[in-house]
């Protein structure tokens, strides 16, 4: 009978450690995440100079328009008529409390959706009873158009702050609590019965590993939220306009429109545009790299 040599050769040894190493080493590699900060010139150049070339693309072809006029003035001003508009609001002093009055009515009327929005997310979530009960009412009130709760909104409050607040809380609510049940389906099994096993049940199970477990699709429904927050007041400030309200953006932009006035007209749209995309990279551009960076995903910050 011919014998069988299992005596593991020099050679083959010393391949497979090489390969074994090779794998920790690669293994070692992924789990390593670099947290130096990205050289502020890199910065600029990918993330801050992108935009402004795309908007200075969008001004000069607004130009070349006007000046090849394409159409008539009073259906497209030229930029430099607009720019007169906010040269004008500037000196008299209003741009800042136009833009002010919109963004506190908005950011006021978010943090009242979230506060409102998180607590019957995790309700609706976590109790079956409630979602078969109340998730399609949810859904169908995310795909609302909200400037229908404009009208029942003045007839049931009037012309006041309590008119807009409830226009924003009705488009934003919705949006929030969708995000965080949807954030919550996702979390995996394993991560609840662990928390359950350590004693993390009820609040402190929804605090401690519900929450951080469902925090990325939180963040979009908060994103989504202040959208529809956004827009909601928006759509409010443009039927509702009346002095007691004071004057915001929406406002700003039906007056143009009465007036005939269409430079006007398109420096509110240029400032209600400006401040959604501030408030994004202001506050949810860094909220969502800080998410992504807690769970290795962000490799430069």
């Amino acid at each position: 009978m011919a014998s069988t040599d299992t005596t593991p050769k020099a050679g083959s040894t010393k391949t497979t450690r090489d390969d074994l190493a090779g794998l920790e080493a690669g293994l070692d590699a992924l789990d390593a995440v670099q947290t130096h900060r990205t050289p502020v010139r890199e910065v600029l150049v990918k993330k801050v100079l992108p935009p402004f070339l795309a908007v200075g693309l969008v001004f000069l072809v607004w130009q070349v328009l006007v000046s090849l006029k394409v159409t008539d003035e009073t259906k497209l001003p030229a930029p430099s008529a607009v720019w007169d508009s906010l040269s004008a609001m500037w000196l008299k002093g209003t741009l800042l409390d136009v833009i002010w009055t919109s963004v506190s009515r908005g950011l006021l009327g978010f943090l009242l959706a979230l506060a409102i929005g998180t607590p019957l997310g995790l309700l609706v979530a976590r109790v079956k009873f409630v979602r078969a009960a109340i998730g399609p009412i949810l859904q169908g009130l995310q795909s609302l158009p909200s400037v229908a709760w404009v009208p029942p909104a003045v007839l049931w409050f009037g012309l006041n702050d309590a008119m807009m607040f409830t226009v924003i809380l009705l488009g934003a609510v919705p949006s929030i609590a969708n995000g965080l049940v949807s954030g919550i389906d996702q979390v995996p099994p394993l991560f609840l019965r662990a928390g359950r096993t350590l004693g993390a049940t009820g609040l402190r199970g929804a605090r401690h590993v519900v929450m951080p477990a469902a925090l990325p699709g939180y963040l979009a429904g908060l994103k989504q939220g202040w959208a529809f927050s956004w827009r909601s007041l928006m759509a409010a400030e443009i039927i509702a306009s009346s002095p007691d309200l004071g004057l915001g953006l929406g406002q700003l932009l039906e007056n143009g429109r009465n007036n005939i006035d269409l430079p006007g007209v398109f420096l509110a749209i240029i400032l209600i545009l400006v401040v959604g995309i501030a408030i994004d990279l202001l506050i949810f551009s860094p909220l969502e790299r800080w998410v992504l960076r807690s769970r290795g995903l962000l490799v430069k910050s």
